[in-house]
């Protein structure tokens, strides 16, 4: 891939997630689980036939669900991996199927940043840099609030200093 400057070249980023972002991940498991549990475990109290068969699916789920949280999210703290240079976004996220995507600073068209209720509790927030790309946004998730607004306003400087791509 090249830009007007030179070639971005596929590497591995350097940074990686805040480590809060590991309860992050933990608590979005936890409350997806929670929902559909509470659900099976409620009709299951009330509705005596079936106690059984409501019941027991609950119990799978509840187990699947703290499994997955516990080992999931640290694990995608391990793997998941972003930078920002001069020339491009970096961004590599994935346990078995990994994804590596650069975002050349000629490309970007807007750079937002996004805390959700969740992000706050936790004081991280998600960079969402939108390219002219047919794949969609690249996301930089579990950064720390204070450094996902550094960077956004780092990436809006450099963007209003690169020249377009005519490609």
């Amino acid at each position: 891939m090249t830009t007007g400057e030179g070639t971005v070249r596929l590497r591995p980023p350097n940074n990686m997630s805040d480590p809060r972002a590991v309860g992050w991940w933990r608590a979005q498991w936890l409350l997806l689980t929670a929902a559909p549990v509470a659900v099976l475990a409620v009709l299951g109290a009330l509705i005596e036939p079936a106690r059984f068969w409501l019941l027991l699916p609950a119990a799978i789920l509840a187990a699947l669900g703290i499994g997955c949280a516990v080992l999931l999210p640290a694990w995608w703290f391990r793997t998941h991996r972003w930078e920002v240079t001069d020339e491009a976004v970096y961004v590599r996220t994935g346990v078995f199927r990994q994804e590596w995507r650069i975002a050349p600073m000629s490309r970007i068209q807007t750079v937002d940043t996004v805390r959700g209720p969740l992000e706050q509790l936790y004081r991280l927030a998600t960079v969402t840099v939108t390219t002219a790309s047919a794949k969609g946004a690249v996301r930089i998730e579990g950064l720390d609030h204070e450094t996902a607004a550094g960077l956004a306003e780092r990436l809006t400087r450099i963007t209003q200093a690169t020249p377009g791509d005519a490609t």
